[in-house]
């Protein structure tokens, strides 16, 4: 299986990031933002959904990446405690909400109520998968 590295420059390119890391574990304490850096970044085991498009009778894997966000001014987190670092979060959605252009906010929304907000002077985002892969014990579902 190939590695993914995605760059999104707009709302449609960040759809695209959204869909490959929906169900992504993140430790709390492996998302930061470097303010002197303008830069907000995390550490993900994301569900790799592209593979489970080609072999959907099985569990799937999960794969190590990194997720960062060049340009952000500011961070606001609610529906969870920023100071719980061992505290793990289930990605369900990435967006972003056009402000002043090229500027706008970031939203990652969490299953259970919580969210980050990104203040951002415009839209620039890195996914890479690190390479390390592993069978999944379960594949994520959802309740329509």
């Amino acid at each position: 299986m190939t590695d993914l590295k995605l760059m999104a420059l707009d709302g449609e390119d960040l759809e695209v990031i959204s869909a490959h890391t929906q169900d992504a574990t993140v430790r709390v304490g492996d998302m930061g933002f470097a303010k002197a850096d303008r830069r907000f970044a995390l550490i993900m085991n994301r569900y790799a959904w592209e593979d489970d498009a080609t072999k959907p009778a099985r569990a799937g894997i999960r794969k190590r990446a990194g997720l960062h966000f060049e340009g952000v001014t500011a961070v606001r987190s609610t529906g969870f405690d920023p100071n719980a670092t061992d505290g793990v979060l289930n990605l369900l959605a990435i967006r972003f909400v056009p402000g002043d252009a090229p500027g706008g906010v970031v939203e990652l929304t969490f299953a259970g109520g919580g969210a980050v907000a990104l203040d951002v002077e415009m839209l620039e985002a890195r996914l890479t998968d690190f390479g390390a892969a592993w069978a999944a014990r379960l594949k994520p579902g959802h309740v329509a």
